[in-house]
């Protein structure tokens, strides 16, 4: 019964993915009438339009019909009253959809915006921190929120959790907390920002406390792996849930600004231009290993301007989403030995594979599938510091946060000192290399202005600290214990399996993100890899026989020499 359950879940969300992403709306590639170009944070691409008295193609209204629509709206009467003059630049965005869209500033800042018809009816107006950002307005593509699609995988990835001979097993609540951000999801999705925001918190709070638990004490309390799943439906489920993936990949017509801009950033390089530049839409905020990881890609299928495919970031976000996959996998069959490694590999691959955020992910293409695929790579070779410490110098030549990570995996009272210091020297000299060989002409400081400078003090909505200036002093306090927990991973606990450094390396990553100004659904799938492997881990309820006496005069199973983290050099 169980088996025809899944198949029928499986079956029903590979069969709605098609007509799912087919009804989605694209916001990405649209040609447009005006030669300037601005990527919103939706990664929609708006043309700013040349003459207030020339109607668009597919449009019956001009822009200074729709500026005058917009500006006679309650809302924006009222704000006019209150601050003038109010600077107003109109928009065209196409697509299946096309529609206007009206920003006013007030003194170089951003008050209001306003969505309007091709008609000239307004359909929208936002003012305040909704203002700033346009991913917070609601109407999403449809492939983005489906029920279809969103119901299926949730229960697909509850069953590697699920126990129904142990109903108050804690790793039930573990996987529902995953999910608990669909609740800040689905609510953003119908711009109720405030909710939104303080909805995706508890879990992180949740995950946190968890992962903490699991990574200092290291009592994993022995149960079952996904009773409801045998190994032919893994095997099966599995494939099946990827190839789903895929098409909703491809057919969602979904490309975010950040995988446009990791294409566009591969592109300058291939053209032999400085990453680092007075760009507009701000697309150069990252480490330099973010763009080059995109260069094959673009060398595949070329981005060639604002009108061109981005058949890169598609092919770059399922690579990047197969190899964490390929990555879990492995990593299951490191921790546990013969049979068991083989299905907890699978377990955890299902689970990575049916989570919603994971899927979203890759509908949109987004580049963070890059920051989990090194991540995971980098467990897999926790053993050799001077790999491990390379995997994650690229992932933080990336994307920068993973740095907080080398105090856990240099881990001297580990590794010993020659083994940290193996890790970090590596780590540091592939972090070096990548900024220095791609350095903008305006040296250290500026590549610091351009990026982490940028991302410390962009302007943002999605935090409650962003919200609410009053709690910057709470902000400052999380950022210095998320200081502190980087600093003591390195030292405790002192001896540690491969599953406790998961379960730290997930503390930690949730650790730095908390006091972000911007956090966003995507940054899941940086610490999901290290959730998976912590609670799903655990050791099987039957011990293996004992094999050899350890030094300390305990029995050690096959099992457990496994997990044992070989950490010398």
């Amino acid at each position: 019964m169980a088996s025809r359950i899944i198949t029928l879940l499986l079956t029903a969300a590979f069969a709605l993915a098609a007509p799912a992403a087919a009804s989605a709306v694209p916001t990405a590639g649209a040609r447009t009438t005006a030669p300037a170009i601005l990527y919103t944070q939706q990664g929609t691409a708006l043309a700013e339009v040349s003459s207030a008295t020339s109607v668009p193609m597919d449009f019956t209204s001009n822009a200074g019909e729709v500026m005058a629509a917009a500006e006679h709206t309650p809302t924006l009467e009222s704000l006019h009253r209150r601050v003038h003059p109010l600077r107003v630049v109109p928009y065209v965005s196409r697509g299946a959809h096309p529609f206007w869209y009206v920003q006013f500033t007030y003194r170089g800042k951003i008050v209001a915006d306003a969505s309007v018809s091709p008609a000239g009816k307004v359909t929208g107006v936002w003012t305040g921190p909704q203002a700033y950002a346009p991913y917070t307005h609601g109407g999403w593509a449809g492939v983005l929120t489906s029920w279809w699609i969103l119901v299926p995988a949730s229960a697909l990835f509850m069953l590697a959790f699920f126990d129904p001979r142990r109903l108050r097993r804690i790793a039930h609540l573990d996987g529902l907390a995953v999910l608990a951000f669909l609740a800040s999801y689905v609510l953003l999705s119908q711009a109720d920002l405030e909710a939104a925001v303080w909805l995706a918190y508890p879990p992180l709070i949740y995950l946190l406390v968890r992962l903490l638990k699991a990574g200092f004490r290291g009592n994993a309390v022995p149960g079952r792996l996904a009773p409801l799943l045998g190994t032919r439906v893994l095997v099966g489920g599995l494939l099946l849930m990827l190839a789903a993936r895929i098409v909703l990949s491809l057919t969602g017509q979904q490309e975010i600004d950040v995988g446009t801009e990791s294409v566009i950033g591969a592109s300058r390089l291939l053209h032999h231009l400085p990453l680092y530049w007075a760009d507009p839409n701000h697309g150069d905020t990252y480490g330099p290993i973010a763009y080059l990881a995109y260069v094959p890609f673009q060398l595949l299928f070329p981005w060639t301007g604002p009108f061109s495919n981005l058949h890169a970031a598609d092919a770059a976000a399922i690579v990047f989403d197969l190899a964490t996959v390929g990555g879990l996998i492995a990593l299951g069959r490191q921790l546990r030995a013969g049979p068991e490694g083989k299905r907890l590999g699978l377990v955890l691959a299902w689970a990575w594979a049916c989570c919603p955020f994971t899927i979203i992910g890759l509908i949109v293409h987004t580049n963070d599938g890059l920051i989990s695929m090194l991540t995971v790579l980098a467990l897999l070779v926790l053993s050799s510091p001077a790999v491990s410490g390379a995997v994650l110098g690229l992932a933080a030549a990336a994307k920068f946060s993973p740095a907080g990570l080398l105090p856990l995996l240099a881990a001297p009272r580990q590794r010993g000192i020659k083994g940290a210091a193996v890790c970090v020297g590596v780590f540091t000299a592939v972090v070096a290399t990548a900024v220095v060989s791609w350095l903008p002409s305006g040296g250290l400081s500026y590549f610091w202005q351009r990026t982490i400078g940028f991302q410390m003090n962009r302007v943002d909505v999605f935090s409650p600290w962003a919200l609410h200036a009053s709690l910057h002093p709470i902000q400052i306090a999380i950022e210095v214990l998320a200081v502190v927990l980087v600093a003591a991973v390195a030292f405790v606990p002192r001896e540690r399996s491969l599953m406790q450094v998961c379960a730290l390396a997930g503390a930690v990553t949730i650790a730095v993100q908390l006091p972000a100004t911007h956090w966003y659904y995507y940054y899941i799938m940086w610490f999901l890899p290290f959730v998976l492997v912590a609670f799903l881990g655990s050791p099987p309820p039957a011990p293996e026989p004992a094999t050899e006496q350890a030094d300390s005069g305990e029995l050690v199973t096959g099992s457990d020499r496994r997990e044992l983290v070989l950490g010398g050099v």
